[in-house]
């Protein structure tokens, strides 16, 4: 197994080197701290997923000394030929329980511009979005905004539709619209039902475009939910998009493990888009 996943590895970063698009995931690695990392199994697996993307935000980050993010950033260096870096949030949440938002990125392919913590004036959500402007020079578009959310399963409906306030607020601090919103909406199943789209801005505005379908199954386990999504707008960002490129990444099948093996390393599948090169 562990010649296969070298191997694809290689394959996968071998693709990513040799075009100019821009891929970028988001990733909901469960309890992801220095347990998750110093499981040779896991934290290999990990490095080797996120070493194929340009941009990742990972999500479920539960690693306030950062401890747990440095042994990764090792990891993901040691497969890749290409640098890494990473920005990440304050640990976010409204009781003990804590958060962090995890944005990884091949510095040769992007830059961070500007980070600002939103301000969360309605106390919307519980861990409120760490929003990321990032520069892209050899993508199709040349800078664009990443808004994360990892929603409270219960308030799923509300944290997302109050994106849409997130959004004004993005272009009312930067002048611009191109952003793309990602990350475990928990917008399926039990916590957002279709009757519920209705009084999601998010949904019923024709401003932004939905990715990930209400059909597709981002959960690793025997559910079949479309919790994580990938959300567009601005119209030079919906231009710049490779046509049929939004996918649910199956780490189970690309690395042969069984269900317990995937289990392991999340429940979550990653999400994933790619922008053209320009």
């Amino acid at each position: 197994m562990g010649g296969t996943r070298v191997l694809l590895a290689a394959l996968w970063a071998l693709g990513a080197a040799g075009a100019t698009a821009l891929r970028i995931g988001a990733f909901n690695i469960q309890s992801f701290s220095d347990n998750k990392v110093s499981d040779s199994a896991c934290g290999s697996v990990i490095a080797q997923i996120l070493a194929g993307y340009d941009i990742t935000l990972v999500q479920e980050v539960r690693d306030p000394d950062l401890s747990a993010v440095s042994m990764l950033m090792e990891q993901i260096n040691s497969v890749s030929e290409h640098e890494y870096s990473f920005v990440s949030s304050e640990p976010l949440g409204r009781d003990q329980y804590k958060e962090m938002y995890l944005f990884v990125y091949r510095k040769d392919k992007v830059s961070v511009v500007d980070t600002y913590q939103y301000p969360d004036p309605e106390d919307a959500f519980s861990r409120e979005p760490f929003v990321v402007k990032f520069s892209a020079p050899g993508s199709a578009i040349r800078e664009l905004v990443l808004i994360p959310l990892h929603s409270a399963p219960r308030h799923a409906v509300a944290e997302i539709d109050a994106l849409y306030d997130v959004y004004l607020d993005v272009i009312d601090k930067w002048g611009t619209d191109d952003m793309l919103f990602l990350g475990d909406f928990n917008a399926d199943c039990k916590y957002v039902r279709p009757h519920d789209w209705a009084a999601i801005r998010l949904r019923s505005s024709e401003v932004f475009k939905w990715l990930i379908p209400d059909s597709a199954d981002t959960t690793v386990g025997n559910s079949d939910c479309a919790y994580d999504r990938i959300v567009v707008c601005g119209a030079q960002l919906r231009r710049s998009l490779k046509p049929q490129s939004a996918v649910v990444r199956n780490f189970q099948e690309e690395f042969g493990l069984d269900q317990t093996q995937a289990l392991a390393i999340s429940d979550h599948f990653p999400v994933e888009v790619t922008l053209k090169s320009h």
